[in-house]
């Protein structure tokens, strides 16, 4: 069953990191050709580094519990790489968060309320990008206070092992507040999520109706940028958030039991490592760049699709 497991994630982290440097990479050609450049690279751009250090951070180390190491970490690589996933995980909800609400603002009327919002936040990305690692990294110190490695953690009894690092178990209240945390602020970034393509959705619906009578009178196949921008952000999202409802269940039940079976530990090592390792390759297959070559060019911006 241990081999099994391993090898699975073996095979979902191969999978997983592929598809995040392939899409790295073609965000960074762009970038260097300033070819069919768009505002949402930047966002994406560190939704895949994201992706990268939540894929390396959990599953390897469980990769190798799985093939038959266990308790190989010091005390110090424990913390680390419990501190690196917890980073990622939170920055990969907030960078998908920022995105719903920068299409939701970029695709709104010219004649709404957001029109100056519209103008200039194109320019923040970057800088709200940036804030996002700093918040998370900063909101994430106190995780690793609870995490050590074996040999120094002989003559405690209230922990959880996971094979390769202890986490140590707090009182009740100290349990409860933690669980507490993860749901508002995880619980937030969903709800905003959520909201946001709701109004993408209704938004993009009111202009197909306005220019119903274009698409009435063309023979084109081809879906139109609104039907494109509105299936991948509806795909993206939904896939998130069901992934993001069983981690959270999952992680939950392991914050709560002292010593969680190994079945519960490996499902929730495989969902948390399922949205970034399937994330890359929804965006590529939703973006049209991807199946064309690319020469340097004078950059363009397109919101839509």
């Amino acid at each position: 069953m241990d081999l099994a497991i391993g090898i699975i994630l073996l095979l979902q982290i191969i999978v997983g990191i592929l598809g995040n440097f392939s899409l790295l990479y073609h965000y960074l050609l762009l970038h260097l050709t300033e070819c069919r450049v768009r505002s949402t690279d930047v966002l994406l751009k560190h939704l895949t580094v994201a992706n990268l250090l939540v894929i390396s951070s959990k599953g390897i180390p469980q990769t190798m519990v799985g093939l038959g190491l266990k308790y190989f970490l010091s005390d110090f690589a424990c913390k680390l790489v419990f501190y690196v996933h917890r980073v990622g995980r939170d920055v990969a909800i907030g960078t998908i968060c920022l995105l719903s609400v920068f299409q939701v603002i970029i695709i709104s009327p010219r004649n709404s309320r957001w029109l100056e919002l519209k103008v200039r936040a194109p320019r923040y990305l970057g800088t709200s990008s940036i804030l996002c690692w700093v918040l998370n990294m900063m909101l994430n110190i106190t995780a690793i206070l609870f995490m050590t490695g074996t040999r120094n953690n002989i003559t405690i009894t209230r922990k959880s092992d996971y094979d390769y690092c202890y986490s140590i178990s707090g009182s009740h209240i100290a349990q409860s507040l933690y669980v507490a945390s993860i749901l508002f602020h995880n619980g937030f970034c969903l709800g905003l999520m959520i909201w946001a393509s709701g109004c993408i959705v209704f938004i993009l619906h009111q202009h197909k109706r306005r220019v119903q009578y274009i698409h009435r009178n063309t023979l084109s196949p081809r879906p139109s940028p609104e039907s494109t921008a509105t299936r991948s952000t509806l795909v993206l999202v939904s896939t998130f958030v069901s992934f993001w409802t069983l981690s959270s269940l999952f992680h939950i039940c392991l914050v709560v039991f002292n010593n969680p079976s190994l079945w519960l530990r490996n499902a929730s090592v495989l969902l948390n490592a399922c949205f970034p390792t399937v994330s890359p390759y929804i965006l590529m297959s939703h973006d049209s760049r991807m199946s064309s070559l690319c020469f340097p060019c004078k950059g363009t911006q397109n919101h839509l699709s």
